[in-house]
This record gives C-alpha cells, sequence and structure tokens, in this order.
C-alpha cells in the first residue's frame, strides 16, 4: 500500500468521519428536530450540490491542486467551527465543510486513477480507498461519543485537524495532472447547485413552492447539457447513478433514523449509540479490500447486486425484528461496502482518463443526493408515524437497486 494511496484515502475519510461523527452528537448540539436535520444536512447538501462541479474543476484545473485546496480549507474550517456559538453559525459552516469535502472526492478518484492506469490494479486500489475511508464510519460514531461525553461537542469538530495535515503529508508525492483546456459550463455547474440544494432545502423545511425552483433549475440543467462542451457528457449518465443515490439514501437515512431511536427510545448514550453502530460500521474498515480483489477478478455486477440485497435484509431485518440489531446492523455494513466499491469501480473504469473526475463527481453528487434526501424524508416520516414502518419503507427502496445495476 504506497503512502500516496493512503494519503488520498484519509481525504476521504475526512468526508466521512464528519458525516458520522456528528450523527450521534446531535442531541448535544440541538433539542429540535429541525435544527439537528440541518446540522447534519447543512454539510451533506452542500457536499451533495458541489461534487459535480468539484469533479469538473479536478479535470479542469488539475486533480492535485484541488485536493490540495479541499484539505486546507476542511482544517481551517474545522478549526473555526469548533469556536461556533450558535446552531446557526454551526449549520454556516458544516455547510462550507461539505464544499470543502466535494473537493476532496473526486480530485482523490482522479489521482487514483492516473496511479493505476490498468483495471484490476484500479479496482484494488478503489478497494483499499473505500476501506480506509471507511473507517470514517467505524470511527465517527464511536469517536464522537466518547468526544461529546469527555470533553463537549467541540472537539469533534478539532479531531479533523491533525487528519487533514496528515493526509497534506502523505500525498504530497501525488503527480500533477494536466489541466483540460476548454470553456468552463457555468450554467451547468450553477444550475446544478441550484437544483439540488433547493429540493434538500423544500424537504427539509417542507417549504413545498422552492420545488417549483427546484424543478426549473434542473431542467434548466439537462438542457445545458445537450451542447457538445457540457460537463456532464452523456456518455457518462447511467441507471448505475441512481443506484447510487438509492444506496446513500438507505445508508445515511436508516442511520438517522437509529442513531434517534437508540437515544430518545432505548435511552443509550451517545457513547452507546456509537457501540451500538459498530457492527454497522466495522465492516466497512476491511470488506472493501476484498470486494476490491473480488471486483478485479470477477467484474463489478455480483459484488454491487450482493451487495444491494445484504443492505435491503439488513433493514427490513431491524424494522421487523429490532432486537435483532446486531445482525441486521452487520448485514446493512456488509451490503454497504460490497456495493459502493463496485459502482465506484464500474463508473471510474468506464469514463475515459480526462474525465475520470466528473465521473466520481456524478457518481458522488447522485450518492449524497441521496443522502441528503433520506435524512431529509425518513426524518420527515417520523413526525408521523413509527421507526419500524419508516425502515421498512427504507428497505423496500433498497430492492429497487438491486434492478438499476448496469
Amino acid at each position: 500500500m504506497s503512502r500516496l494511496l493512503i494519503g488520498l484515502s484519509l481525504g476521504y475519510f475526512l468526508v466521512m468521519l464528519d458525516t458520522t461523527i456528528v450523527t450521534v452528537a446531535l442531541p448535544a448540539l440541538s433539542a429540535d428536530l429541525a435544527s439537528q436535520q440541518w446540522i447534519s444536512n447543512g454539510y451533506t447538501l452542500t457536499f451533495a450540490a458541489f461534487l459535480l462541479t468539484a469533479g469538473a474543476w479536478s479535470d479542469r484545473f488539475g486533480a492535485r491542486k484541488v485536493f490540495f485546496t479541499g484539505l486546507i480549507s476542511f482544517a481551517v474550517l474545522s478549526l473555526v467551527s469548533a469556536l461556533s456559538v450558535s446552531a446557526p453559525m454551526l449549520i454556516a459552516l458544516r455547510a462550507l465543510l461539505g464544499v470543502a469535502g466535494a473537493l476532496l472526492v473526486p480530485s482523490s478518484l482522479s489521482l487514483i486513477a492516473v496511479a493505476h492506469p490498468e483495471p484490476a490494479s484500479r479496482a484494488k486500489a478503489m478497494g483499499v480507498w473505500a476501506a480506509l475511508s471507511g473507517t470514517g464510519l467505524v470511527a465517527g460514531p464511536l469517536l464522537g461519543g466518547v468526544l461529546t461525553e469527555a470533553f463537549g461537542w467541540r472537539a469533534i469538530f478539532l479531531v479533523n485537524v491533525p487528519v487533514a495535515l496528515l493526509a497534506l503529508a502523505l500525498s504530497s508525492a501525488a503527480s500533477p495532472t494536466p489541466p483540460k483546456p476548454g470553456r468552463i459550463d457555468w450554467t451547468g455547474q450553477v444550475s446544478a447547485i441550484v437544483a439540488l440544494s433547493t429540493l434538500s432545502y423544500a424537504l427539509v423545511e417542507h417549504a413545498w413552492w422552492v420545488l417549483l425552483v427546484s424543478a426549473l433549475s434542473a431542467v434548466v440543467f439537462v438542457a445545458s447539457q445537450r451542447r457538445p462542451d457540457a460537463m456532464l457528457p452523456r456518455r457518462l449518465v447511467s441507471r448505475n447513478l441512481l443506484a447510487g443515490a438509492i444506496v446513500n439514501f438507505g445508508l445515511s437515512g436508516v442511520l438517522f433514523v437509529l442513531s434517534l431511536y437508540f437515544q430518545e427510545t432505548r435511552g443509550y448514550s451517545p457513547s452507546a449509540t456509537g457501540l451500538a453502530f459498530l457492527p454497522l460500521t466495522i465492516p466497512t474498515a476491511f470488506n472493501p479490500i476484498f470486494t476490491g480483489r473480488l471486483v478485479a477478478r470477477i467484474g463489478p455486477r455480483v459484488p454491487a447486486v450482493s451487495g444491494f440485497l445484504l443492505m435491503a435484509a439488513g433493514t427490513l431485518l431491524q424494522a421487523f425484528a429490532p432486537a435483532l440489531s446486531v445482525p441486521a446492523l452487520a448485514l446493512l455494513g456488509f451490503g454497504v461496502s460490497l456495493a459502493i466499491p463496485s459502482l465506484l469501480t464500474a463508473v471510474i473504469g468506464s469514463a475515459p482518463p480526462e474525465l475520470a473526475g466528473i465521473a466520481g463527481g456524478a457518481l458522488n453528487a447522485s450518492r449524497q443526493t441521496g443522502a441528503v434526501l433520506g435524512v431529509a424524508i425518513l426524518g420527515s416520516l417520523l413526525t408521523v408515524t413509527t421507526t419500524p414502518v419508516v425502515l421498512a419503507g427504507a428497505g423496500a427502496l433498497l430492492l429497487v437497486s438491486c434492478f438499476l445495476f448496469q
């Protein structure tokens, strides 16, 4: 395992850590459900909205430059977040952290594609990237609970700073990638950002009139992508993008629902909640390495569909047999760690090298859009129905993804 690959993986580790480390600290951050949703969604909303733009910038200006910019910004914003004095200020800073996180993902995937041009080697590297970054899921809930109880919620942001500096040092060996000449698709970038951000806002705040703005922006985006120099070439669009959205809809939505369920219904402390999630998060720390080797040998289809099925089974088991939380969460964790590396390999592998950034940005934009929608929709459903019903609906939707993979 190369020093460069570890450094690039730590960049995405930060993104995953900052998603899950906040989850168990939400009750300590705010007692209001809407504020809790926005503290979570303020990050994932902008992360999702800027991923396409970050992918385009990675190809346009060079992946190395974009990756380093994201790392430095993430460290500075994390430090400022720890000094936050109000929920609105923290939500705003979380939104800026989402933009910094968006810069890290497609650029790291592009740098991996350059460093590993052979498909089999790239599949294995993607597995390592997903495994090391997936430890953010393992560390997040547990570390978030321990830090919140021992030092207060501010510590969950301070921990990002040394990790970002280490990633910067390790990834300094990355070779500069040549910038892609041509016109910047400002229409596509702005319309995508507006469409995704207003959609999430409308769902969280129940501001249904904002859906009109989102729909109009989506129409503008689709129309703008018909040009030959579009940000997202048509050949990069596939059903795999929708499958990625459903995977993260289920993962993030279920994490949000269960975090509230464990603490408010079962009376778990933040640290106990983090421990309860270990059966889900531990497989994401090692299974992607196995997945990468499996994909290198037999291709991505079988591992991907198997992952979708395991995720659906775990979510449905949690819904109908809550006493079996440990095996249910383990199924979900193994499913995630099979599905996501397979999707990444399929999407990045089908794109030409000069479009690796935007291909990675497209997949991760769809995934994070699904994450935002999962928290928003499942969180809203909690106000009108029970936790088992919400989880059953999420499990049924995950079954659909089995038929989408190409």
